[in-house]
């Protein structure tokens, strides 16, 4: 699974490059990556149905009708694009094939926790650092700056995965800030202690997507049950970030 992820990217480097060099860390949206969305839906309009979870999809020899909270809308085809293991919880009438239904059960996503800290300035610069860490040692592995265009006020962005991101989830806020920022302080000095705001989006506790940032295949998975991931079902297509 995760030579075929790396494959699909094209290499290593493209998946964690930054700094000019090309890669998918490469640039920011100005405003923040929410603005490709909500651009996006004042050009739809209307046709976008927000708060409307998706509880069941019905396939008929003619189309398919989905049930959502309060509302059903019936077309030609559907397009399901959320991660297997949210479109595993979908009640489908009829049930779809068992390859299928396996597959969702042993796909999960991954556990990850952004953390956010935000400074007066950027004073990592100061000392000739751009902001950025890589570490073997957790909670925080992986750290950018995130500050905007203006330099003020700095940011620094960082990653809690894996098995940290597990053991700091479900802690109190104050808790997982503490243990944070030791990571901050580890890389950038006592400076680092002391930010003007501190938060954190801990993505295993969001009820529409159970974690981040992608599916996982255990071992075995991949041989056993892959090619269920694409095919679709009779009018049902599965698509997303995996």
């Amino acid at each position: 699974d995760f030579l075929s992820y790396v494959h699909a990217a094209g290499g290593v480097t493209p998946l964690i490059a930054n700094a000019g060099a090309g890669g998918a860390q490469d640039y920011r949206v100005s405003g923040g990556t929410q603005g490709i969305a909500i651009a996006m839906s004042r050009r739809l309009g209307n046709r976008v149905l927000l708060s409307q979870p998706v509880r069941e999809i019905a396939r008929g020899a003619r189309g398919v009708t989905v049930h959502a909270d309060g509302l059903s809308v019936s077309g030609q085809r559907v397009i399901v694009a959320i991660p297997p293991n949210l479109a595993g919880r979908i009640v489908y009438t009829p049930g779809v094939p068992a390859l299928r239904d396996q597959l969702t059960q042993r796909m999960p996503i991954g556990s990850l926790i952004k953390t956010i800290a935000v400074y007066d300035r950027p004073f990592w610069r100061d000392q000739g650092l751009n902001g950025q860490a890589n570490s073997d040692l957790g909670p925080v592995k992986v750290t950018f700056d995130a500050s905007p265009a203006s330099g003020k006020p700095g940011v620094l962005l960082g990653f809690v995965d894996g098995d940290d991101a597990r053991q700091l989830s479900d802690l109190p806020a104050a808790e997982r800030a503490r243990r944070s920022l030791a990571s901050y302080v580890r890389y950038f000095g006592p400076q680092a202690a002391r930010p003007r705001t501190f938060f954190d989006q801990v993505w295993d506790r969001e009820v529409y997507t159970g974690g981040c940032p992608v599916g996982v295949m255990a071992p075995g998975v991949m041989t056993e049950y892959s090619r269920a991931l694409r095919a679709p079902v009779d009018r049902i297509h599965w698509a997303g970030t995996e």
